[in-house]
């Protein structure tokens, strides 16, 4: 009878733990990878201390170095004067803006003055002067985060959550912010607020955008003309309220003034006052759009004083921040030196292994 009882399948019990084995072995790999990672991540730091203290009177010697040629190239080099204007763009204009002063500084480096002399309306001497031209945004992160909330408003609410910040950063483009400065650098102290001025007036003078303005600018005062009348029907409204208001009181000193000219019953002082607000609000949006109007009749403008001439900039750029040419070839001659003995230091390693090969 025994015989016949269902006998316990050993098989399964022997898969089951050959796989959690297996998945043990899994995890006790992944933890000696990390492991044998961080333990090697550390021998390269101290390696790295000691290579520095073996080397820094080198380094030393390196950053000295540079800070004296900074010190004799800033006595020996010509000056660069710069000159820049902050501009507002009250249409997208910075893809056309951005392309100009590309194309300006192509002019430059083909030497092709006379082009340039006949786009800027400049004087050759004033033209061969001039070192390269330069535009960039002036905005901060403040304003940033600003113009990112401002295009989440304009989304539907079921993609906002797929927006991210840094997305709309990597997308958008330096060159469309509202405020950009452009910048001339030169060999000579000259006055290039007419150089600004062509700059401003051959973006300004595009066909698309002067059209584009003309639409804005007719649709802003068909709108202004459009509160400007409902203004006048609002006033002669409220006087005839008020004339009723005075005339009703005079007849019935003591009940509550009332008056019935919409049939609803509603007390003149409520009537009034609601006039009185949509009065505010109609004058309030006139003045709104009579500032959009001022805005859009300028397709873009200086908003910074202009300067009569130059100042002297012989900074250098270093991460994309300015420095002094002393901290620049301090650092440069530093990281060079750097890398040298970095690289000296790998050949002899290599040259142990040259005799097993």
């Amino acid at each position: 009878m025994s015989k016949d009882l269902p006998q316990p399948q050993q098989s399964e019990e022997v898969d089951l733990g050959q796989l959690f084995k297996l998945i043990g072995n899994a995890f006790n790999n992944f933890f000696r990878f990390i492991g044998s990672l961080f333990n090697k991540l550390f021998l390269a730091f101290v390696w790295l201390v000691f290579f520095v203290k073996k080397h820094a009177l080198k380094l030393v010697i390196a950053g000295v170095a540079g800070i004296v040629l900074g010190m004799v190239l800033e006595k020996t080099s010509e000056p660069v004067y710069t000159s820049y204007v902050i501009v507002k763009q009250n249409y997208n204009v910075g893809g056309n803006l951005n392309n100009a002063i590309s194309y300006y500084n192509a002019l430059l480096k083909q030497g092709d003055v006379s082009a340039l002399e006949n786009i800027l309306g400049i004087r050759s001497v004033e033209t061969e002067s001039i070192l390269n031209f330069e535009l960039r945004s002036v905005v901060s992160e403040n304003e940033k985060l600003q113009e990112f909330d401002t295009y989440l408003k304009t989304l539907d609410t079921s993609l906002v959550k797929n927006v991210e910040y840094k997305d709309f950063l990597k997308n958008s483009k330096d060159y469309n912010h509202q405020y950009q400065q452009i910048t001339i650098k030169a060999k000579e102290r000259n006055n290039f607020d007419s150089v600004f001025e062509k700059i401003i007036s051959n973006i300004s003078s595009n066909t698309y955008f002067k059209r584009e303005q003309e639409k804005d600018l007719s649709e802003l005062k068909e709108q202004a003309s459009a509160i400007s009348k409902s203004l006048i029907k609002s006033d002669t409204l409220l006087a005839i309220y008020q004339k009723a208001i005075v005339k009703s009181a005079e007849n019935n000193n003591d009940s509550q003034t009332k008056i019935t000219i919409d049939n609803k019953g509603n007390e003149s002082s409520t009537k009034e006052f609601e006039l009185y607000t949509k009065d505010l609000e109609l004058r309030q949006a006139l003045v709104e759009i009579e500032r959009e109007i001022a805005n859009k009749e300028h397709i873009v403008e200086i908003t910074s004083s202009k300067q009569d001439s130059g100042t002297i900039d012989n900074k250098k750029e270093f991460f994309g921040k300015p420095v002094s040419p002393r901290k620049y070839y301090a650092f440069m001659l530093t990281i060079l030196t750097f890398i040298a003995l970095l690289g000296m230091n790998f050949v002899k390693f290599l040259k142990r292994y040259e005799n097993k090969i």
